[in-house]
C-alpha cells in the first residue's frame, strides 16, 4: 500500500521541520488503523474530499464507515479486514513532519511488522481495553524491545466499550508495565483512548475526568528526536564497484548508502572483513554538486586515493573511529518467522548490511517464549513464532557492530526458500577456532574409508606425487587459465596423472538452486575443494584456475583438500594482504617459462621426482 502522495498535509509543507518516524504496532482488530485515519482528519491531514469520498463509498455498498478505510486502501485488505503490508502516511503538527508506519498486527505478518518497524524513533503499542493484553501484544513488545526502540507509548483504545472505566486502564497498564520491564523497556507514557470516537486522540475528553495527561498528538510532539545515526561511528556497507573507461576515466565508484555517521575527503578507511587500508579522494553523487562530506542515510560513492580490491558485502569504516567487529560466529537474539522450524545442519541465508552469504544454527542456549517470557533450555531448534539466544555461523566473515554499539548495523535477517524466515540482533562476537566446516572436515576423516593402496605405492607407480594445483588471478586476465592447461599438456606428455578441470563445471547441470553470485561462488569453493580431496588422495596432480579468490578461500579448499596440500600460484598483481601465495608469476611474460617456473616448484615440492621436463 502507498499512501505517499495522497495523504500529505495539504495545510503545512514546511520542510523546515525535522522529520520523525513513528511505527504503531498492536494485536490484529485492536484499532491501528482506526487511530491512524481519526488522527489524520481531526488534524485535517486528508486531501480535500477524501474524507467525503471513502464515507460515499461506504454508503453506496451499504457498509459502515471506519477511519481505517482511510488507509486499508488495497482491495484485499478491505475483504479480509486486516492490514497486510507495512502502510505510511505523512502529516505536520506545528512541531515537526512526521511518517506514521501502520504495521500488521495479525501474527501471520510479523515479519512485515519488523520491516516497517526498523527505522522507526518510537511506536505505538495499542491494546484493545476489551479484549485486554493478547499474545502477539507481548510480541509486538518483545519486537519493540529487539530493534532498540526505545520511546514507546501505549494506548489503551475502544475505552467506550468499558464505560471509560478508570479500573480497567489501571488493570492494564499495570499488566503490561510489569511485562515490558522485564524487557527493559519502560513506557513513556499509557493513554486512554477511543479512537473512533477521537476520545483523547488530538483533544482531551471530558468522558474520562480522570485521565489529564497528553493526548496522542500530545505525546508524538513529546517524543524526543534521535539522531543516533549521525551520533555514531561512520558506517558505509559497500553495495557494488563500478568502473568507467570511456574517455579516459578510470575511477572505480565504491557505492552505497551511508548507515551511519559521516564521512569528509582525505579521511583514511578501512574495510571489514579484509582490513584493506585506503584515503577517500572524492565523494561520487549522480548529477548533483560536487561534495566534500557524506552522511548517514545518503546513497552515494567513493573514490580511493589507493586502489584496493574488496568485494561488495564489505563495510567500510573510519580508521579513526571505534571499528566493527568480523568474524564467523556471533551470539544473537532470534526471532523465527518461518513456517518450517530453523534447524542445524541446514544453510540458510543471511542479509546484514550489504552481505548476502551462508548461515548455520551452531546452538541454541535458550528458547524464549515471547508470550509469557518462559525460556526452555537443551531445545535444539527454534520454532515459528519462537524467541532464541544462539550462535549462528557463516560460512565467510561478516563485518558487523554489537547492536550495543550500533543498532543499524547489528540487525538482520534471514531468508529461507526466497522469504524472510527469521530476523535479529547480535549481542556478541564468538572468538573460537572450532566452525562446522573444520567439524565436518574432521567427520569426513574419520569416516573415509580408505584404498589397500598406500599413497607410497602410488608415489612408486605413477614416479611423482599428488598435489592440488590453484591458479589465481583477475577474472578478466585468461593468462592463469592458459597456463593452467599448458601446465595439464605438458606434464601429461611426460606421463604424469594430471586433470585440468575448469571450476565452472561443477555448476553447470546439477540443478543447484543458487540465487546470487555470492551463493555461486561459496558452492564453487566447496566442491572445488571436495573433489581436490579425491582427485589428489587418488594421486594424481589437480590443476584448476579460479579468479578473484580471496584468502579466506583458499583457507577453505585447503582444510577441504587435507590431509592433502595445495599450491597456490598467483597470475598478475597479488591482491592477498594475508596470504602467502606459493608462486607469482608476471602475467607479462612468456607462458613457456611460466610452466617451467610452476614445474621447478613442483620439483622443490618432490611432487615431481625424475625431473627431466
Amino acid at each position: 500500500m502507498s499512501t505517499d502522495k495522497t495523504m500529505i498535509n495539504q495545510l503545512d509543507l514546511n520542510t523546515n521541520l525535522e522529520q520523525m518516524n513513528i511505527v504503531v504496532v498492536g494485536h490484529v482488530d485492536h484499532g491501528k488503523s482506526t487511530l491512524i485515519g481519526r488522527l489524520m482528519a481531526d488534524t485535517n491531514s486528508l486531501p480535500t474530499g477524501k474524507l467525503e469520498q471513502v464515507k460515499a463509498t461506504c454508503e453506496r455498498n451499504a457498509k459502515p464507515f471506519e477511519y481505517a478505510f482511510l488507509l486499508d486502501a488495497l482491495k484485499d485488505e478491505q475483504a479480509q479486514g486486516i492490514t497486510i503490508d507495512t502502510a505510511r502516511c505523512f502529516f505536520n503538527s506545528a512541531k515537526r513532519r512526521y511518517v506514521i508506519i501502520d504495521a500488521p498486527g495479525h501474527i501471520e505478518f510479523l515479519k512485515n511488522m519488523i520491516t516497517g518497524a526498523a527505522r522507526a524513533e518510537a511506536a505505538f503499542i495499542v491494546i484493545d481495553a476489551l479484549e485486554g493484553i493478547q499474545e502477539n501484544s507481548k510480541r509486538h513488545g518483545y519486537m519493540v524491545s529487539m530493534l532498540g526502540i526505545s520511546q514507546v507509548c501505549v494506548l489503551v483504545n475502544k475505552m467506550d466499550l468499558k464505560q471509560y472505566d478508570e479500573s480497567v486502564f489501571n488493570k492494564i497498564r499495570a499488566e503490561y508495565t510489569e511485562f515490558l520491564t522485564r524487557l527493559n523497556v519502560y513506557p513513556t507514557s499509557f493513554i486512554p483512548i477511543a479512537a473512533k470516537e477521537g476520545v483523547n486522540v488530538t483533544t482531551l475528553s471530558s468522558t474520562m475526568p480522570w485521565y489529564r495527561g497528553l493526548t496522542v498528538l500530545g505525546q508524538m510532539d513529546a517524543f524526543n528526536k534521535i539522531d543516533a545515526r549521525s551520533n555514531v561511528a561512520f558506517r558505509f556497507p559497500l553495495q557494488d564497484i563500478y568502473k568507467f573507461t570511456e574517455e579516459g576515466d578510470d575511477r572505480r565508484i565504491f557505492a552505497g548508502t551511508v548507515e551511519t555517521g559521516k564521512i569528509n575527503v582525505d579521511d583514511d578507511v578501512i574495510f571489514y572483513p579484509s582490513l584493506k587500508h585506503s584515503t577517500i579522494k572524492s565523494i561520487e553523487n549522480f548529477n548533483a554538486p560536487v561534495s566534500l562530506s557524506a552522511y548517514d542515510g545518503q546513497a552515494t560513492g567513493f573514490t580511493l586515493k589507493t586502489q584496493v580490491y574488496v568485494r561488495p558485502g564489505e563495510m567500510m569504516a573510519k580508521t579513526s573511529e571505534s571499528q566493527p567487529c568480523s568474524g564467523t560466529r556471533f551470539r544473537a537474539n532470534l526471532f523465527w518467522m518461518g513456517r518450517a522450524s530453523m534447524i542445524k545442519e541446514k544453510n540458510y541465508k543471511l542479509k546484514l548490511g550489504a552481505a548476502n552469504t551462508t548461515v548455520r544454527l551452531v546452538h541454541v542456549i535458550n528458547v524464549l517464549d515471547a508470550s509469557d517470557l518462559t525460556s526452555e533450555q537443551n531445545k535444539q531448534q527454534v520454532d515459528r513464532h519462537e524467541v532464541a539466544e544462539c550462535i549462528l555461523e557463516t560460512t565467510k566473515p561478516v563485518a558487523f557492530d554489537v547492536v550495543g554499539d550500533n543498532p543499524y548495523t547489528g540487525r538482520w535477517v534471514i531468508i529461507d526458500n526466497y522469504d524472510i524466515a527469521g530476523a535479529g540482533i547480535i549481542l556478541e562476537k564468538i572468538v573460537s577456532d572450532e566452525s562446522t566446516l573444520k567439524q565436518h572436515v574432521q567427520k569426513r576423516e574419520l569416516e573415509w574409508e580408505r584404498s589397500d593402496v598406500t599413497q607410497e605405492q602410488r608415489i612408486a607407480a605413477y614416479g611423482h606425487g599428488s598435489k592440488f594445483v590453484v591458479f589465481t588471478g583477475n577474472e578478466d586476465d585468461s593468462t592463469k587459465e592458459v597456463l593452467a592447461k599448458g601446465l595439464e599438456l605438458r606434464l601429461l606428455s611426460r606421463g604424469f596423472k594430471v586433470y585440468f578441470l575448469r571450476t565452472s563445471n561443477l555448476i553447470k547441470g546439477l540443478g543447484v538452486d543458487l540465487i546470487n553470485q555470492t551463493e555461486i561462488r561459496e558452492e564453487h569453493i566447496r566442491r572445488l575443494g571436495e573433489l581436490a580431496r579425491i582427485l589428489t588422495d587418488s594421486g594424481q596432480i589437480f590443476i584448476t584456475s579460479i579468479s578473484n579468490v580471496d584468502s579466506y578461500d583458499v583457507h577453505t579448499l585447503e582444510l577441504l583438500n587435507k590431509p592433502n596440500e595445495i599450491v597456490v600460484i598467483n597470475v598478475g598483481e597479488n591482491r592477498f594482504d594475508d596470504y602467502d601465495v606459493t608462486l607469482s608469476l608476471d602475467d607479462s611474460g612468456s607462458i613457456e617459462e611460466g610452466i617451467t617456473k610452476v614445474c621447478d616448484l613442483l620439483k622443490e615440492k618432490k611432487v615431481i621426482l625424475d625431473y627431466s621436463i
